[in-house]
């Protein structure tokens, strides 16, 4: 498989899922109320939206900057990114499901924030291992120089930390959840990464 078919197949379904982030932002339209009215009742929708849009849009760029630079695509590298693509085309069915339960309270929200980190977390190791497949010999047409290898693992890490805690604290607290979860793309667009083979480096999760 060349380079480019595995890039223009994820980027399609990168595109498709990102698109679909937008189906649920509709509102119940007229006689349902005041619009105003609706738009702030929907606000889990518009909280789940950019938190997903925006952390689906940060694993593309880096997709790209890791995928650009190999050098072969075998076998182990498509079914490594085909897990990955399980996970994104995940995201956009449990964002639905935390708007919808979110402002419900109970049990149901604890599941759905629970789903939907477990989406991310997925989505986070699966890319972690994508990265861990880039650095063997021969790979990379501009090999990451290995004393900085485990700087940049724990770097790759810290989204997968804090999606495993939001799982956790899922079951105490959905909104605090949440916010870890949130916090994972503000923290990756304020921390400069060095990106395998980009000398002005960028942005990774």
């Amino acid at each position: 498989m060349s380079r480019t078919r595995l890039e223009v197949f994820s980027d399609a379904v990168f595109a498709v899922a990102i698109t679909l982030l937008a189906l649920n932002l509709a509102v119940a339209g007229p006689g349902h109320g005041p619009l105003l009215h609706q738009v702030a009742d929907h606000w889990p929708s518009f909280v789940a939206y950019l938190i997903s849009f925006m952390t689906i849009g940060l694993i593309w760029v880096n997709h790209h900057a890791l995928v650009q630079n190999v050098a072969v695509v075998d076998r182990t590298l498509a079914l490594l990114n085909l897990v990955l693509l399980v996970f994104v085309v995940l995201i956009p069915a449990d964002t639905a499901t935390v708007a919808k339960y979110l402002a419900l309270g109970g049990q149901d929200a604890r599941v759905a924030v629970l789903l939907y980190a477990a989406a991310f977390m997925g989505m986070g190791f699966s890319f972690a291992g994508i990265f861990e497949w880039t650095l063997r010999s021969g790979r990379l047409r501009q090999p990451l120089p290995k004393r900085a290898r485990w700087k940049a693992r724990l770097r790759f890490g810290v989204a997968s930390v804090l999606y495993l805690a939001a799982v956790a604290v899922a079951f105490v607290s959905p909104p605090v959840a949440l916010a870890i979860i949130a916090a994972v793309p503000v923290y990756y667009i304020f921390e400069r990464l060095e990106v395998v083979g980009s000398p002005a480096g960028d942005r990774q999760q």
